[in-house]
């Protein structure tokens, strides 16, 4: 159980609410185990009368009337000390549940890029899902019967033995079988849930796939594929519960027997020590009614080392995501002024999972307020350069400064702050378009978010949907088109009003008239802030101050587009080519 170590911080925190819920554990023992001493006492008063030991059947009467009015009252107070338990322990393992999720979820935000390049959504949803929910049941059910059963026990088996030391002995030789049967079942079971809970993931991970992309898979008329898909790895993963469902089968069978020959033990030895004169039949009939009220304790020991053996297996999953090394860390807990300037000093970076080295020894510098546009093709590292200023990753070698200062010096909430990012791949949630608007500023005016909208020239698509900005989108925004998406990410960079602003090709999937406007309102957004824009067409890179031509990483031209456009190079043949293409289709 070395892994449900982790939950111990947990249990701590809740230490008053568990010690209350195991002293009412213990006290319901006591009274539950009062049924059994009054039914041997009733039940013997009866024989003495029988035997003619007692003569006067008023005594009796008032015996026997008093000792159903005593188990009527025990079986009420235990009642109400059961209720009173489950209120404690099993609403401690909601919070310790509660407690979890939001440090997993947590844990996932500090979390790199490059964690989730390494690792898909649908193990993540599953590990902070479906394993957490396996440890609750340790943290509440399996707790609260385990102790309800070792309180039994303990209180049970000493007044058993108290009352008949002979016959308690032999009650319990079971138990030793009982403990084997447990050993090596735990261990079967400890192996098939992680087993089962890996191939729950690859479900979660396939499913969140197939709907994530389900416009491709109707495209290309793939349906009965993934069908067919998906059916094969739901019957890998139902083999797969049912090999630990078989052992778990094993249990209340096994139980059951181990419970049963207790009882025929306590008849026969009991039977023989009552002829003998040694006990009462009224002791006999009392050891019957404590072994059969260990029927269901002893039967949940096989249920809760179940539940152990799922949970240690779950949280062992949990673990391994939870010691996954924080690469991104805040080294400044002073929030810092930004103000906008920008240089790289021989940077190089490798990508950790593809190893592929997407910039070479690059340097330049952005002054405050100034734009610098980047041109280059697909994978030349542009994008890249972007991540880096945002501390998405941490370079290489080579050093990035803000201001000066190193980026790893600077406070990374003030750092991220400063910046309005708009991705190459516009990403929206699902939510309406004012709020993922509001995402760049959460207290943004109504007027705002409309004047943000008109800049980034999306304001009258907006106006067009029957909700107008109260509109929800599908996931990932899927209810807009690509250049609307684009937009209103735009939008939402604009309206930080940051002091730094980073476009990633955002305006691809725009037409170019649209694209000149949202250029035009951008001059009058971007004055006195710091800009970079990456870009494939030269329309959108040729005002700025500076233009980088990158290429596998290295930069090949600087300069102004004035001076570019008279070089001979990458820059000049593009230019020419876009340029002619416009004019093809002007005409």
């Amino acid at each position: 159980m070395k892994e449900l170590q982790h939950l111990n911080k947990h249990f701590y925190k809740y230490r008053f609410r568990l010690f209350f819920g195991v002293l009412i554990t213990i006290v319901s023992k006591i009274f539950i185990l009062f049924t059994p001493r009054l039914t041997r006492d009733s039940v013997d008063i009866v024989d003495e009368y029988i035997k003619g030991t007692v003569t006067d059947i008023s005594i009796v009467k008032n015996e026997l009337l008093e000792n159903i009015l005593l188990i009527i009252g025990a079986a009420i107070i235990t009642g109400i000390l059961t209720f009173f338990m489950r209120q404690t322990i099993i609403n401690v393992s909601r919070y310790v549940e509660y407690d979890l999720k939001n440090e997993i979820y947590r844990h996932y935000q500090k979390l790199s890029l490059n964690f989730y390049k390494k690792n898909r959504t649908g193990d993540l949803m599953n590990r902070i899902t479906e394993d957490v929910g396996k440890v609750r049941m340790y943290a509440g059910p399996a707790i609260m019967y385990s102790i309800n059963t070792i309180t039994l026990f303990i209180i049970a088996l000493t007044y058993m033995y108290n009352q008949a030391p002979t016959l308690t002995l032999y009650t319990v030789i079971p138990l030793p079988i009982l403990s084997v049967i447990i050993y090596k079942v735990s261990k079967a079971i400890h192996k098939r849930s992680t087993i089962v809970q890996e191939y729950l993931s690859k479900l979660s991970t396939f499913t969140q796939e197939s709907f994530s992309g389900i416009s491709v898979i109707k495209a290309y008329g793939i349906e009965q594929q993934t069908y067919n898909d998906f059916n094969e790895l739901s019957e890998v993963s139902k083999q797969k519960q049912l090999h630990l469902v078989r052992i778990q089968a094993w249990f209340f069978p096994m139980m059951i027997l181990l419970i049963g020959i207790s009882n025929l033990i306590v008849i026969y030895i009991g039977g023989k020590m009552y002829i003998d004169g040694k006990i009462t039949i009224g002791t006999i009939l009392e050891f019957i009614i404590y072994v059969n009220m260990l029927t269901w304790p002893v039967a949940t020991v096989g249920w809760v080392t179940s539940i152990v053996q799922q949970a240690e297996a779950s949280q062992k999953r949990i673990n391994e995501f939870l010691k996954e090394p924080i690469e991104i860390t805040n080294t400044n807990s002073t929030e810092t002024s930004i103000s906008g300037e920008i240089e790289f000093k021989n940077v190089s970076f490798v990508y950790d999972d593809t190893k592929i080295e997407a910039l070479k020894n690059v340097s330049f510098k952005v002054n405050k307020g100034e734009t610098l546009a980047i041109i280059g093709k697909t994978g030349s590292g542009k994008s890249t350069i972007l991540d880096l200023i945002g501390r998405l990753y941490d370079v290489t070698s080579g050093e990035i400064k803000v201001d000066g200062q190193s980026v790893k010096a600077i406070n990374l909430n003030s750092l991220r702050e400063s910046i309005g990012y708009v991705p190459q791949d516009a990403f929206l949630f699902s939510d309406t378009i004012k709020n993922n608007i509001l995402f760049g500023k959460e207290d943004a005016s109504e007027d705002d978010i409309i004047q943000a909208a008109k800049m980034a020239d999306v304001h009258k698509n907006i106006k067009d949907f029957n909700e107008g900005y109260n509109t929800i989108l599908g996931e990932r925004g899927i209810t807009l088109s690509g250049g609307q998406k684009q937009r209103v990410s735009i939008a939402r960079a604009i309206i930080k009003q940051p002091n730094i602003l980073l476009f990633d090709d955002c305006l691809s999937a725009v037409d170019t008239e649209t694209e000149e406007k949202i250029l035009n309102n951008l001059k009058k957004v971007t004055a006195g802030k710091t800009t970079i824009i990456v870009s494939h067409r030269i329309s959108s890179a040729k005002n700025a101050d500076k233009i980088l031509v990158i290429d596998q990483g290295d930069i090949i031209q600087e300069g102004t587009h004035d001076q570019l456009i008279n070089i001979k190079g990458y820059y000049k043949e593009l230019y020419v080519k876009q340029l002619s293409e416009s004019s093809s289709s002007d005409s």
